[in-house]
């Protein structure tokens, strides 16, 4: 073997070797520069991919000054504006752990009442987007367990913080929601009573009554209950119930139905 062949055959061999060992180098720098960069220059690049909507690169910045700057302000910061981006990019799991974290890890943050809103607008969701055109299902036809989170996390920053400029739309969103979960219980009550389950019924349609009193669903719920008692014989209750509806929802539709020749009557 000649020396060119050889020198050839190991300029060959140092090739990859040499360019992983720019590769390793350009590596090490890039780390190095990301842990010499400030976590206010990190918060100000976030800020500026928010802007553009470079809503990834910013979550990217926020994640690393969680890990720098753990405790500090501007770490409590970019948890709230990282779980606000998780919801914006419908990441609903990661804005719901991030938030939750925040919640768990700072119950004294002056920014709770914000904290306790965010996780209420995740939780809430007022529109069923462009599937609901082909269905034409309503929000009361889905499952409710998001709805209850949300009115929690509402009530809790209505309770805990009254004077907060997140308190008034809280309150707002409160009142669609529990609106909302009322009409979904007589729902469930109505699909009861439809196929002779009437003790399911009733108890349904009381349990809508006793939690979400004062609502556009209550009417019907007692109807409900006084149409269960009396497939069920509990005349007592039954009466019970078409008096409390008589009395405070006179003019209802339901309340009415009482006038067809005794409702519960068959002869």
């Amino acid at each position: 073997m000649t020396f060119s062949t050889a020198f050839r055959r190991f300029g060959t061999l140092l090739a990859p070797i040499s360019l992983a060992a720019v590769l390793a180098a350009c590596g090490a720098s890039q780390a190095e520069k990301d842990a010499a960069t400030p976590v206010e220059k990190l918060y100000a690049d976030a800020m500026d991919d928010v802007e553009a909507s470079s809503y990834d690169r910013a979550i990217k910045s926020l994640d690393r000054i969680e890990g720098k700057a753990a405790g500090s302000i501007l770490a409590q910061q970019a948890q709230l504006e990282l779980a606000y981006l998780y919801w914006k990019t419908a990441d609903k799991v990661q804005a719901l752990a991030t938030i939750d974290r925040f919640i768990k890890l700072h119950p004294s943050s002056p920014a709770l009442d914000y904290a306790l809103y965010l996780r209420g607008v995740i939780n809430f969701n007022d529109d069923l987007g462009w599937l609901s055109s082909f269905t034409g299902q309503k929000l009361a036809e889905r499952d409710q367990a998001a709805a209850r989170e949300s009115y929690q996390s509402f009530k809790q920053l209505a309770e805990q913080f009254p004077d907060s400029k997140y308190t008034p739309d809280a309150r707002i969103r409160m009142d669609f929601t529990v609106n909302m979960l009322a009409e979904y219980e007589v729902r469930v009550a109505d699909y009861y009573m439809r196929r002779g389950a009437y003790v399911a019924a009733a108890n349904r349609a009381k349990e809508s009554v006793i939690e979400f009193p004062q609502t556009a669903s209550t009417a019907q719920a007692l109807y409900i209950m006084a149409r269960s008692y009396d497939k069920l014989g509990l005349t007592l209750l039954r009466d019970d119930a078409q008096r409390v509806l008589d009395k405070n929802f006179p003019s209802s539709t339901f309340a009415e139905k009482k006038n067809d020749t005794a409702w519960w009557k068959f002869w």
